[in-house]
């Protein structure tokens, strides 16, 4: 029994690496309403004050509410999130991401994370833009994490072309992006937009959805 639920665990990591691709309007809408709400805890944690005042001068913001990791052996990671680019008119409309990865050691335990990344250059937008981006020495990005025992965090450790936040519950001994991968959900936009429409074109404004308002609204209030 316990190599069943060994294996089923083991399963349960695999599966978490690449989220599902099926997916209806209703997916985008429940999305949306998700990251509102992470929006909102980001805007009430303590641990987020000084990133807090970075988003005035990030250039977008990644917002995946809901990433689970687990393993035993076996490690993977999964979730879908959605980017907004500052415009000069506030934040974009969102484009939809999907957020995995997998990884092998030894390993156990299930936790669920909300997950913020504030891109704060050029250089890092444009990676994020791209297809596959994956987190790691070889992306040539400076990447800093803050969590919920970063109370003390100052602006100088927390300079970087991506500054994450993150708020993990779970028996997880530390979250580390590393090896993930983030890349467009084009079918998600497709649908959400009704045409096909690349990020770059996304984030320069070009459409809107007004189902994202409230998202949109949310973010323009953080301080």
């Amino acid at each position: 029994m316990k190599l069943i639920g060994f294996a089923a665990a083991a399963a349960l990591c695999v599966s978490l690496a690449v989220p599902a691709m099926a997916a209806s309007a209703s997916d985008q809408v429940d999305l949306l309403r998700r990251a509102t709400r992470t929006a909102e805890h980001m805007n009430r944690d303590p641990a987020f004050d000084q990133a807090r005042r970075m988003l005035h001068h990030a250039r977008a913001v990644l917002i995946v509410p809901s990433l689970v990791k687990g393993g035993f052996i076996f490690g993977g990671e999964g979730g879908n999130g959605v980017l907004l680019a500052r415009t000069g008119r506030g934040w974009s409309n969102p484009a939809f991401y999907s957020f995995g990865g997998a990884s092998f050691g030894f390993q156990i335990g299930l936790e669920q994370a909300e997950i913020v990344l504030l891109i704060m250059s050029d250089r890092a937008l444009r990676a994020v833009e791209r297809a596959q981006f994956k987190f790691g020495a070889g992306a040539g990005l400076t990447v800093v994490t803050l969590s919920g025992g970063a109370e003390g965090a100052t602006a100088p450790n927390l300079s970087g072309d991506i500054v994450v936040w993150t708020s993990a519950t779970g028996a997880y001994g530390g979250l580390t992006l590393n090896g993930s991968i983030i890349n467009p959900r084009e079918e998600w936009n497709e649908d959400f937009y009704g045409r096909p429409v690349r990020v770059p074109e996304i984030l320069s404004g070009r459409v809107r959805n007004p189902q994202a308002n409230a998202l949109r609204d949310e973010v323009s209030s953080v301080y």
